[in-house]
């Protein structure tokens, strides 16, 4: 009987500890920024967050600088569950539909408060055709507006021909054609090493990028042109999302928000830093010269007008409400 009792306690043991191993998940979260990063800061925290909300249900491990999968491959990985949930620059899918770059119009939404505006007026669309694709969105969270560097003086849109310009979505690939400059395509994590190697000179991003690769080693000269305001978006595999449980879902949804109120507030406080970081490492803060201004305010004009043909009536509805 002894042994009866002890064979049905092992049993009852083993039982519950394969359903709580069950009950726990733990999912894999790729982004393609560095630790140093302040998207990869804020991810850091939404993931402590979330096991502490569900009480350790739901584990998030957070693989940073493209080192489990590509930042241009990301949105497939989670598409095909590869991994459940991971970090994207909507923009950089805008060739798949033109909603997912209207964050990346020059000149549209130049800053914090226009970025939301625009992001209000897109954001049902947008969550709209990534449902569609099996993809639910958390969180959004804005860079600092994007400024051109390079490694010599611009004073005009003339300046910029023939240069060596990174591309990391459609729309910076276009700006390159339209001043007739050579878009090269490189993700943030490969721009260190794109830029030691001359493979670009000139290109458009946030200080926060620029401070990462420390790119005052190669190019000395920043012009504050507020041009735009991309977001990162954290999505999630849906399916991956339906199989957890209510609790989980809505602590998973809480931290979500948390992580974007969050993301925000540390967007807008980083961005004189990073600023003033560069000019501490010797490189040239500069407004811009009014003709480049001008040049580029033709560029944006252009593309805006190319979006709303692509985007079509729906488009032009979307640009209306946030013009509003």
């Amino acid at each position: 009987m002894l042994k009866t009792i002890a064979a049905f306690g092992f049993g009852t043991t083993l039982m519950f500890s394969s359903a709580a191993a069950l009950a726990q998940q733990k999912w894999d979260m790729p982004t393609g920024y560095p630790t140093s990063n302040f998207h990869t800061a804020n991810i850091q925290l939404f993931a402590k967050d979330v096991e502490k909300a569900t009480g350790g249900k739901l584990m998030l491990t957070i693989h940073d600088g493209g080192s489990l999968f590509k930042a241009n491959e990301i949105k497939r990985a989670v598409q095909g569950g590869q991994a459940q949930i991971g970090e994207i620059i909507i923009s950089g899918y805008s060739n798949e539909n033109p909603v997912f770059g209207v964050d990346s119009i020059p000149f549209l939404a130049t800053s914090y408060g226009e970025s939301e505006k625009l992001w209000k007026a897109t954001k049902s669309a947008t969550e709209a055709h990534l449902a569609k694709q099996g993809l639910k969105v958390l969180y959004a969270v804005p860079w600092p507006p994007q400024g051109i560097f390079s490694a010599k003086p611009i004073n005009s849109a003339a300046d910029l021909k023939g240069a060596k310009w990174r591309a990391y979505n459609p729309n910076t690939s276009r700006i390159a054609q339209l001043v007739g400059a050579q878009p090269v395509t490189v993700q943030a994590a490969e721009l260190t090493q794109a830029l030691a190697t001359g493979t670009v000179n000139t290109f458009m991003t946030s200080g926060a990028t620029g401070y990462d690769s420390k790119v005052w080693e190669q190019v000395k000269y920043y012009y504050d042109v507020s041009a735009w305001l991309p977001k990162n978006l954290v999505i999630v595999s849906k399916k991956a999302f339906d199989g957890l449980d209510k609790p989980t879902q809505d602590a998973l949804l809480k931290a979500a928000a948390e992580a974007e109120a969050r993301g925000l507030k540390i967007s807008q406080e980083k961005n004189t830093w990073y600023l003033e970081q560069l000019a501490k490492n010797g490189m040239k803060i500069e407004k811009g010269s009014p003709q480049l201004q001008a040049d580029l305010k033709k560029v944006g004009e252009q593309m805006i007008a190319d979006w709303v043909k692509q985007a079509g009536p729906d488009g032009q509805a979307m640009l209306d409400a946030y013009r509003k």
